[in-house]
């Protein structure tokens, strides 16, 4: 959400920035609704001020002892008039706002210009894709032959996209979980929360997923209630209508959830295996920053999300989304990619964002600078990491000739095995 008059001041110049995302924004249509809203306004204020001049005059015309009962008429009709007015400005300012409320943010200066996914710029990369002496295999037949994944049960409790982990593959998940919490608790300074996984429409207005992405959510029916897609949801959702203390920012979470989403539109992208999945689990990260140090602040992010990665030595490389691949509500983003060898590339396994004002003016985050002045902070989030791409990431890159997986040095103490086996 923009601030309204840096918005109405600033049209040209924002709809030529988001047309470099790909989004058309209809100035004229948010022109053609303040003139009326204006128009409205300073009509119903002319009329106020004008019955307001011409009472003055009844009561002059009373003590002479005129009869004012037709005057007194006109003025009725005029207020009247001038509420209708004020009440017609109420209902533009309204639509005005429902039309913003579905307005994409700006992206940063910083964000390279692009149409598609293909302009996306690599920052940096980590480790070395390993080389295997056999033909390495995708997650999709390792897990079901180990006996630690079923696709098959999943689809007769649920339906397609959706999946069991058996035995070490369940402890696999909760070993990564309980290891991505610690890491970030311990060492990058992270409060744990566990929120509600589900979440009001208020808080999805929040964080910008409502109006616009509805279709891509679960709505429990007969309530305003949906469940999350992301603990970025209800975690951002904790200081709603709050003023954070400017001496504590930033205030920084995360924060497990399993994560259910419809995947409208998505049908016939990564249908294989748990890559795309109805329900998956996430460690996420949030922090709440100084609107100077926000960038800062996603650097630093971004690089605990990659600790993560580097912990467990699964090989990975860091892009800058262009314009035209960036999220909805996101100033800027960089995505981590994890490589699969089972797939022969670098598949997306984390998002981490700068949303400066964007999240925190709709969802009325504020703070109060250390010079007094009242602000919107900026809010900031990214996987830390999305569990079952970390789980398939390890199968496939420390999968054996045999089929067996060698458990990674760092969470062994977590699984209490150095290496899963099949059920053989």
């Amino acid at each position: 959400m923009y601030d309204l008059s840096f918005f109405r001041q600033n049209l040209d110049a924002i709809a030529a920035r988001l047309a470099d995302r790909g989004f058309t924004l209809d100035a004229d249509a948010f022109r053609k609704l303040d003139a009326e809203r204006r128009s409205a306004l300073t009509e119903a204020e002319r009329l106020k001020a004008q019955q307001k001049a011409q009472s003055q005059d009844i009561g002059k015309l009373k003590k002479a002892g005129q009869d004012t009962s037709e005057l007194q008429a006109k003025l009725r009709e005029m207020g009247d008039h001038a509420d209708q007015l004020e009440k017609r400005s109420a209902e533009v300012d309204d639509q005005y706002r429902l039309l913003l409320a579905g307005v994409p943010n700006t992206p940063h200066s910083s964000v390279p210009t692009g149409k598609s996914a293909d302009d996306n710029v690599e920052v940096r990369r980590w480790g070395t894709p390993p080389a295997f002496s056999f033909e390495p295999r995708p997650h999709w037949d390792l897990g079901p032959e180990l006996g630690i994944l079923d696709f098959d049960r999943a689809a007769k409790i649920t339906g397609a996209r959706f999946a069991v982990y058996m035995g070490l593959g369940a402890k696999l998940e909760r070993a990564l979980i309980n290891f991505m919490l610690d890491v970030h608790t311990q060492h990058h300074g992270y409060t744990e929360v566990l929120p509600p996984f589900i979440a009001n429409k208020d808080s999805f207005y929040g964080t910008g997923q409502l109006p616009k992405f509805e279709a891509d959510l679960f709505h429990l029916e007969g309530t305003d209630y949906y469940l999350v897609p992301t603990a970025e949801v209800p975690v951002t959702n904790l200081h709603r209508d709050e003023t954070l203390d400017w001496s504590t920012l930033p205030v920084k979470y995360c924060a497990y959830t399993p994560c259910f989403r419809s995947e409208a539109g998505s049908y016939g992208r990564d249908v294989r295996g748990i890559i795309r999945q109805h329900q998956f689990q996430k460690v996420e990260l949030v922090k709440f920053a100084k609107p100077e140090s926000s960038y800062d602040e996603l650097e630093a992010l971004t690089r605990d999300a990659e600790d993560i990665l580097q912990r467990l030595g699964l090989p990975y490389r860091t892009v800058v989304l262009c314009t035209g691949d960036i999220g909805a509500s996101s100033a800027k983003t960089y995505d981590i990619e994890v490589w699969l060898p089972g797939q022969n590339g670098y598949k997306e396994i984390s998002s981490c964002s700068n949303f400066e004002a964007f999240q925190a003016r709709r969802a009325s985050i504020r703070t109060k600078s250390d010079k007094g002045k009242s602000e919107y902070v900026h809010t900031l989030n990214g996987s830390g990491l999305a569990v079952g791409r970390t789980w398939l990431a390890i199968v496939e890159n420390y999968q054996q000739a045999d089929g067996s997986v060698v458990v990674p040095e760092a969470l062994r103490p977590y699984l209490g095995v150095d290496v899963i086996r099949g059920r053989g």
